[in-house]
């Protein structure tokens, strides 16, 4: 037998590697990764029809594949975001609750960000929005990976803005002189706020302080916009991660129609308008090549039910068992409606339209999925939660995740510690906790050695507990402890990292500590209004 022409080799391949890699076949395609904060799996009307808000991720969905078994990585903030980006749990990167205004570290320099990775492969990446995992020297987005930031350097509600928004006080306004401490001759300023206003950065410069919240939605907008714009132009693919403000507190929309408090309230409103911002994003993407880009939309945790009107909508996910005994059962929970949120993914030509899948996935599988669709490969020396799922997105599997982790992220036990562990259809509590509830109450943190098993294909609002001494719960009790010992001894045995949690005030980020913005609202003194300053 003859030796094989090197273009028969060539040939083969390429063709053996477009079977195990999709991202050959297609090319290395765009990616923009819009993450919703505190968003509720029913806020979208495709997942629950009470809601009316959202015709245009309702559209998405319909033309593209709906998740509904998706998860958070975690139901707070930072962790959630830290996993997203890095494909790890908080228990391997380090990053186990929210940071400060004055946090001096992030996500720890030694972890690898997707945007990184696929920088490398030669992607141009952009951050626009919320980023909330450092803000101090190099924790900043643009030592990341991200060629482009725009955004707040954490969640809106941290420090004063210049729109007070819902449930939030306004900042009290620096006294005109000061007041002279009795005796001293020197002025006291204790009156004054003393956090920092709100800064927007873009890049390493902060370029208006105070934020005007009413605005921040369609400054992100514009900006995605015009990233996507300039990235096709280039002729690279390019990754954007786009991550709202909507729907944290506080809500800050534009204005309110009269019919406002028939209509969905505030939140209503707000849902509105990062809907739009969807739609809008859909639209330019499209505009530079329809089939060229994948959009995942999903969100960051569950809502947060101590704002009480102003917190978003679990859908059937109440964690009813919890609730009987107090306390909230959504964001800062491992129940269902902390961490269980929408999911949405839109790829015309590759994604299925008009598909629902049941999968199990999470957050964590955008990083090792995307990863594969651009040719790159995972970083070395260190063990990954997330998926590559891509036989998911593609409609060839509903194969997801088999053991899936929760870790607690607030409300009961350990910050990070694994505490919730899915198995098939069974979810094991090993700890139960409610974060604060709207009426302020707060459920106690209880352990439970053997664990609590609810089995959610005939109990999702995680009502009623298996009998422990019921048939199923022993058939199920051995795989459940089995997987619970083995996940705890590969996160062990792996590199973990450790974040840096200090804080300093130096670390707060202001473009010009001697001015009023930076500790309390400026004051327009020709219309006697708040106003935010420009630091340019």
């Amino acid at each position: 037998m003859g030796t094989p022409s090197p273009w028969a080799v060539l040939v083969l391949t390429v063709v053996l590697v477009g079977i195990s890699t999709p991202s050959v076949v297609y090319g290395q395609p765009n990616f923009i990764i819009i993450l919703a904060d505190d968003v509720g799996w029913g806020d979208l009307g495709a997942n629950w029809a009470e809601t009316k808000e959202t015709p245009h991720l309702d559209e998405l969905a319909a033309e593209g594949t709906r998740f509904v078994d998706f998860h958070s990585a975690a139901s707070t903030c930072s962790p959630s975001r830290a996993s997203l980006l890095t494909g790890r749990l908080g228990v391997r990167n380090g990053v186990t609750h929210n940071f400060a205004v004055t946090s001096l570290g992030g996500l720890p320099l030694n972890e690898t960000t997707l945007a990184k990775v696929l920088r490398e492969a030669g992607y141009s990446t952009g951050a626009i929005g919320k980023w909330h995992l450092g803000h101090h020297g190099r924790y900043h987005p643009n030592f990341r990976g991200f060629d482009y930031y725009f955004g707040i350097p954490y969640s809106h509600d941290m420090g004063c803005t210049d729109t007070p928004g819902y449930n939030r006080p306004p900042c009290p306004p620096c006294p005109r002189h000061g007041a002279s401490s009795a005796g001293s001759g020197r002025v006291a300023r204790k009156d004054c706020y003393t956090e920092v206003a709100l800064p927007l950065f873009e890049n390493v410069a902060i370029v208006q302080q105070p934020v005007n919240l009413s605005s921040l939605a369609a400054h992100y907008a514009e900006e995605a916009a015009r990233f996507i714009r300039r990235a096709s132009e280039s002729g690279r693919p390019f990754f954007l991660y786009l991550a709202l403000a909507h729907m944290h507190v506080p809500l800050g929309v534009p204005s309110l129609s009269p019919s406002s408090a028939s209509d969905g309230g505030i939140y209503g409103a707000s849902l509105r308008e990062m809907d739009a911002l969807v739609g809008r994003i859909k639209r330019v993407a499209d505009h530079h090549g329809k089939g060229n880009t994948l959009l995942w939309f999903t969100g960051d945790n569950g809502p947060w039910a101590q704002k009480c009107e102003l917190g978003g909508r679990p859908g059937p996910f109440v964690g009813a068992w919890q609730r009987q005994r107090g306390g909230s059962s959504a964001k800062q929970t491992t129940w269902e409606g902390g961490h269980r949120v929408p999911a949405l993914a839109y790829w015309p030509g590759h994604v299925p339209a008009k598909r629902t899948s049941p999968a199990l996935l999470s957050t964590l599988d955008i990083f090792p999925t995307l990863v594969a669709l651009a040719g790159a490969a995972l970083p070395p020396n260190r063990r990954f939660d997330g998926l590559d799922v891509s036989p998911v997105l593609f409609g060839w599997s509903d194969v997801g995740h088999k053991v899936l982790l929760h870790p607690n992220s607030g409300a009961a036990g350990k910050d990070g510690e694994i505490e919730t562990l899915r198995l098939a259809q069974y979810k094991a509590f090993y700890t139960t906790g409610g974060a604060m509830a709207c009426d302020g109450s707060v459920g106690p943190a209880q352990h439970h050695h053997p664990p609590l098993v609810f089995s959610l294909d005939r109990d999702i609002q995680e009502q009623e507990p298996l009998d422990a001494a019921s048939r199923e719960y022993q058939a199920a009790l051995p795989a459940i402890s089995r997987a619970y010992t083995r996940a705890l001894e590969d996160i062990a045995t792996d590199n973990i990292s450790l974040a840096d949690y200090s804080k300093d005030p130096a670390a707060t980020p202001c473009c010009n500590a001697q001015h009023v913005a930076c500790r309390c609202q400026a004051l327009d003194h020709g219309t006697g209004r708040r106003a935010p300053w420009l630091c340019l």
